[in-house]
């Protein structure tokens, strides 16, 4: 399997996981009665389901068919900005950026289909399910106020997580870090090896020396006789 079949593999797993648990659990909260206000822990977490017309942490500013193309439109945004930064990136990065598409999918998913499903409207006027609530109080300050579901922790886990292992999980780090692994040694670099010498370099071994030796010195005797005889 190549890298980049790996890194589209984690990323589509992962989101494909997210989805269906996401929707299977909407979908089981929706059609159990008993579970429409459900406490787990005293005090502390229940199923609580409820119908979300805006966006997270109930922020309503537009109309709900508004709030879902936005919805739609940043998921597509996010999925190029995935396929753009996928070559340098990681697969913990990958598998980030698939709890956040998988968590967005499945709210989009609501907002697509839940109005047909409950008679109230038309594509794209659908309210997100939510249904955990942490119920936590502080004196009379409620800890985390907000009702939430599954798509939601899986995009939360995911930020969160970035932005803790920033360094280690984002592209442009993981980018610079690889450069930085596949860059020869500058020392290893500079310094030439035994066979980095040139051919016009090279030192005469000494079977050279020799042969050279037995060719000059001949002439030298020769040469002697000849000095001796002129005298004469």
């Amino acid at each position: 399997m190549t890298q980049a079949r790996s890194k589209l593999t984690v990323f589509g797993v992962t989101a494909l996981a997210v989805l269906l648990l996401d929707q299977l659990s909407k979908y089981w909260i929706r059609t159990t009665p008993e579970l429409h206000d459900y406490t787990l822990i005293e005090g502390w977490l229940a199923f609580n389901f409820t119908k979300n017309p805006g966006m997270a942490l109930g922020i309503h500013w537009a109309d709900t068919w508004v709030i879902s193309l936005v919805a739609i439109a940043a998921t597509v945004i996010i999925l190029i900005y995935v396929w753009k930064t996928m070559k340098p990136a990681n697969l913990g990065y990958m598998a980030c950026m698939g709890l956040i598409v998988g968590g967005a999918l499945g709210n989009i998913t609501d907002r697509i289909f839940m109005a047909r499903v409950g008679g109230y409207g038309g594509v794209l006027d659908g309210h997100v399910v939510d249904f955990i609530h942490f119920k936590l109080r502080i004196g009379d300050f409620d800890v985390f106020p907000y009702i939430f579901n599954v798509a939601d922790m899986a995009i939360s886990v995911s930020i969160m997580t970035l932005i803790v292992f920033y360094k280690q999980l984002m592209p442009e780090y993981a980018g610079d870090r690889g450069d930085a692994e596949d860059a020869p040694d500058s020392d290893t670099a500079s310094a030439p090896g035994p066979d980095d010498s040139e051919p016009g370099d090279s030192e005469p071994d000494d079977s050279e020396l020799d042969e050279t030796e037995k060719i000059t010195s001949p002439k030298k005797e020769s040469e002697a006789p000849s000095r001796d005889s002129q005298k004469d």
